[in-house]
């Protein structure tokens, strides 16, 4: 019986010990890098040509650097940047003296440290066609 004690005392032990060493795997694999630096300063999204796309955003802390990969979706041209996220409210009504509607934003998140304006107000013109909620659909019905 004092065998099976003891034998049982060494399993235990042997298996608190791989799940202790397991731990610290797991929380090396979060730094990835091994940089324990904490303040780090992020700049835009740089795409690698033309204006969206693939690219690339460098960021610094102390003496170090770092590259991360990012995209900027290539519908996105909004003047205050894919690092500002916005809740924006419904359109408003058409101007009829500048043609177009308005809507405003509030912030929700700044991204990587992203410098965003609270409210942000965008527009677009307004549609002159009046959209019908009923399409027909294309190849169905036709002999």
């Amino acid at each position: 019986m004092m065998q099976v004690r003891g034998l049982l005392l060494l399993l235990a032990l042997i298996l608190l010990a791989a799940t202790a060493e397991a731990g610290k795997n797991k929380k090396e694999k979060a730094k990835k890098d091994g940089s324990e630096c904490e303040d780090w300063r992020w700049g835009p999204c740089v795409p690698n040509s033309k204006d969206c796309g693939l690219g690339y955003r460098e960021g610094t802390c102390k003496d170090e650097s770092k590259k991360l990969k990012c995209k900027i979706p290539c519908n996105w041209k909004k003047k205050f940047g894919a690092d500002c996220k916005y809740k924006f409210e419904s359109w408003g009504g058409c101007s009829a003296q500048t043609g177009v509607k308005t809507r405003s934003g509030i912030l929700k998140k700044a991204l990587y440290n992203a410098q965003c304006e609270e409210i942000v107000y965008v527009t677009k013109p307004c549609s002159s066609k009046i959209k019908s909620k009923s399409k027909a659909k294309k190849g169905k019905g036709k002999d």
